[in-house]
Parts: C-alpha cells; structure tokens; sequence
C-alpha cells in the first residue's frame, strides 16, 4: 500500500505540470522561432537602420499648418455694425424697393460680433487684436477662451495673428480618461497590456515613422519596418508569448505582404499620385524628395495593420478554444469551424473598413453629389479612387487573413496532438494516463490497481480499475465499486471492510 500511495502522489504532480505546458510541442516552438526570431531580427536592423538622425531639413513656408501657432484667449466680446467694422453682409431675399433680386447688396443693418483676443505665448505675448464674426460664422467665442493663433511675421503688424482653432486639451484628456478607464475595467490586465502597446504604437509611428519619411527614406520600407515593430510588440504584450500568439504574428506578416504586393501593382497601374489635397501638395513643396505614391502604399499598410491584428487574433484563439471543446477533432474539422466563425469576421470587418473610409470622404461626396456628377465620374476621380484602392487592397488582405491564419493554426494544434504536448481525451497528460481524484489514488502496480477487464474495470482503455479505483481520467470511465468491496481511504492508504 505504501508503494501504491507513492506511486499515486508522483503521478499527481505530474498530471499537474502536464496541463500547465505549452500548447505546442517542443518541435513546433522550434520551427515558429525559427521564422519568427529572424524576422523579428531583421526589424530591429531595420529600425537601426533607418532611424532618423535628426530634426528634417527645410524651412517654414508660412502656409496652412506650416505657421508658427501661439496661445491665446479672448479678452472682450461685443457687438457692432457690421458695416461699421468694414464686414460687408449681403441681404438676404428681394429688395424691399424692388429691383432685380439676384443682384448681391450690403445688409446695413448686420450685427456682428467683435473679439478681442491677446496672445499669451511666444515672444509677442501680451499683444492684442481684433477678430469679427459675422452673423452665419459657424464659430462663436467667449470671453477667457482658449484659442490658437498663427503668426505671419511678414504681413503688417495688425494682421500678424489670426486665429486659427480653439484650444481643446481638457475635453480631448477626458474622453482619453474615460477610454483608459472602459478598456481597464473591462480588460482588467490585459485592458492594461493594451494600453501599453497602443502607446508602444503611438511612439514608433511619431519618433520612427514620420521623421524618417522626412528624413528621405524610402515611405513602404519604413511603413513595413514600423508596422511589423507594432504588430510584433502589440501582439505579444497583449497576448503573451505563446504558440497561438506566434500564429497570429504569421498571419498577419502573410497578409501584409500581400496587401503590398497589391497595393504596389494596383497604385502604380491607376496611375495614382498620392497628392490629391492641399496637404499632401504642401508636402510635396517642402520636401520633394518624398516619394508620393510610396507614402500612400504605406497609408495602406498601417490603415490595414490594426485590423488585421484582431481578425488574426481572433482566428488563433478560435481555433484553439476549438481544438479544447474537442481534442479529438482532426485539423480538417478545426479548420471547417473556425472558417465559419472567420465568414462571419470578414463580412462585419469588410463593412467596417468601408463605411469608416466613406465617412471620412463624407464632406467630398456631398461636393461630388452637388455638383451633380456621375457615380463613374465620382468614383474614378483620383481623390476617390485613392479611398478605394485603400478599402479594396486592405479588405482583400482581411479576407486572405482568415484562410491564412485558420489553416495554420489547426496545423500547429493537430500537430501539437501527435507530438503528445497537449491534452488527450478525458484529460490525462497523454495515451493510456488516468488519475483518481483524491489524495491516495494512482496508476501503476500495486495493490489496488488493475488495467485489466475484472470487477470494477473501466469500459474503455487507460482508466484505473480494481478495488479502490473509482475514477480514471482515459478514455474509458471506471465503475463505481459495488456495496461489500473494499474502498481506498485518502491520505494513509487504509482499507476497511464493510
């Protein structure tokens, strides 16, 4: 009895190093490192590589968002003639003394307000000005608010500021708390986790990204830098480093590539620019080095990335909670059910990507449908055709994602099974290993243990049978032992006769 209850205690800690095992095998870790640990190199060379040196070259041109900005706040608001302060307001409707009601004419009757606002930054602090708002200005202001202001050192001195937005840093930082606050609440850790990638994301794409675009790099080479440091890093502080994890990351590198394979070929064959706007032509007029077309394939590229990582994310983990529902599936079964959960992703993150790229050309449609063009017109126009090649190369990279991603998750798990790394039926560690519940219980010779068919055996193999066994963890089930047999007391691995 003594070398059965041993015997017993040793199992149990196995069973329970067993289940908290990696869910790959050793050989299957081996050959996703083996992909993973160079590519993950190549980026940090990458990054190396193609770090900025410093602040980009070029000078203010004084135009849009190249002016030198200040604080400022209102100090007075009060209400004038519009006439008085040279504001010219055309009347609205026919002439009261007739006369041809087309022809524009001045409301000399329009108030208007008058603002006076002192800027609080800079080397000109302190300086005042006046601003007029006329009656249908959408933008109101108050006394004490805040409010940005350009400065064009040369244009005459009362016309040097003018303001150019308001101050929004309070309301901005509270929906910003309120968001850190939902994700950690309901995440709990992992909303943590998140958080912290996402400032990971935000770091790359301001210290990496966009100063080495400036700087003459090459836009798709430091998009595919950056975006695969994101995609690296986001997926594993989010997700752990893991087997599933590492399915992910494979997915979604396979998916980018694609997505610049098609983006490259459909951007050069339109025949697309990628200056469309005033931005993008201010852009082009400070720094003319940069390639416009390559910038936007990489708009592409880090527009589809953050979807991809969830639609990829989402595959994996189906896939494994799948292959736990039923450890005895085969990869083909897997695949099948997970690609009826990946059907229903693609279409709901298809029209996600749509309508998200429609509302933001929302205010261009309307000009389109103003001017009353035709949908051909509208939609091979270039400022258009840009969102579209945008929405269809991302979207046919999300839908690759899902096939992908699926295919090689059930490989690895079906896999993971025949190598013996994970759980079999019944939830032993591997073929033929049971467990009775309760401190005393085993699986092996000694007294009170069988693998045989007799009084108390199991109805299938690997389950423990004799007298004091009464629960196997294999495939088979043992039976309860009948009334009168002797029953395996915990602890000491006493008997007693009933």
């Amino acid at each position: 009895m003594t070398d059965s209850h041993g015997h017993g205690h040793h199992h149990g800690h196995g069973h329970t190093h067993g289940a908290q095992d990696p869910p790959a095998s050793h050989r299957l870790r081996t050959v996703i490192a083996a992909v993973l640990v160079p590519f993950a190199l190549a980026v940090l060379a990458g990054l190396i590589a193609l770090w900025p040196g410093g602040e980009p070259a070029g000078e203010r041109s004084g135009i849009g968002f190249d002016q030198e900005r200040q604080r400022a706040k209102v100090t007075k608001v009060e209400e004038v003639k519009c006439a008085d302060v040279g504001a010219q307001i055309q009347e609205q409707g026919p002439p009261a003394g007739g006369g041809d009601p087309d022809e524009p004419r001045p409301d000399e009757d329009a108030v208007c307000e008058q603002a006076t606002i002192e800027v609080t930054s800079g080397k000109h602090a302190g300086r005042t000005f006046t601003e007029i708002v006329a009656p249908d200005a959408s933008r109101r202001y108050d006394v004490g608010q805040e409010l940005v202001v350009s400065y064009s050192p040369k244009a005459p001195r009362e016309l040097q500021y003018a303001v150019s937005d308001v101050v929004r840093t309070v309301p901005m930082a509270a929906l910003a708390l309120v968001f850190a606050g939902a994700v950690v609440l309901v995440g709990r850790m992992r909303g943590l986790a998140a958080l912290a990638a996402l400032a990971v994301s935000f770091a790359i794409l301001i210290l990496f990204i966009l100063p080495a675009i400036l700087d003459g790099s090459n836009p798709l080479v430091v998009a595919v830098v950056g975006g695969s440091a994101i995609m690296l890093i986001a997926l594993y502080l989010c997700h752990g480093f893991n087997a599933r994890t590492s399915v992910a990351a494979l997915g979604t590198l396979t998916s980018l590539l694609l997505i610049g394979l098609l983006g490259s070929l459909f951007i050069g064959w339109s025949k697309l620019t990628g200056n469309t706007d005033d931005f993008t032509g201010l852009i082009h007029t400070q720094y003319p080095d940069i390639d416009m077309s390559g910038l936007l394939l990489a708009g592409v590229l880090i527009g589809s990335l953050g979807v991809l990582d969830d639609v990829t994310v989402t595959q994996a983990s189906a896939v494994w909670e799948l292959r736990q529902a039923d450890p005895s599936a085969p990869w083909r079964k897997l695949y099948a059910s997970a690609m009826r959960i990946g059907r229903d992703h693609i279409a709901s993150v298809v029209n996600t990507l749509v309508l998200a790229y429609a509302g933001a050309a929302l205010p261009l449609l309307l000009l389109f449908t103003i001017a009353d063009q035709g949908v051909g017109t509208v939609a091979t126009s270039e400022f258009v055709a840009e969102e579209i090649v945008r929405t269809l190369v991302g979207s046919i990279g999300l839908v690759a994602s899902v096939p992908l991603t699926t295919g090689l998750a059930a490989l690895v798990v079906s896999a993971d099974r025949r190598h013996g790394a994970g759980p079999v039926p019944g939830g032993g560690t591997g073929p033929g290993a049971g467990m009775a519940p309760g401190p005393g219980t085993g699986v092996g010779p000694g007294p009170g243990t069988g693998m045989g068919p007799g009084p108390g055996a199991p109805a299938g193999p690997g389950a423990v049978s004799g007298p004091g066994a009464w629960a196997g963890t294999g495939s088979g089930a043992a039976a309860a032992p009948p009334e009168g047999r002797s029953r395996r007391r915990g602890g000491g691995g006493r008997r007693r006769r009933r």
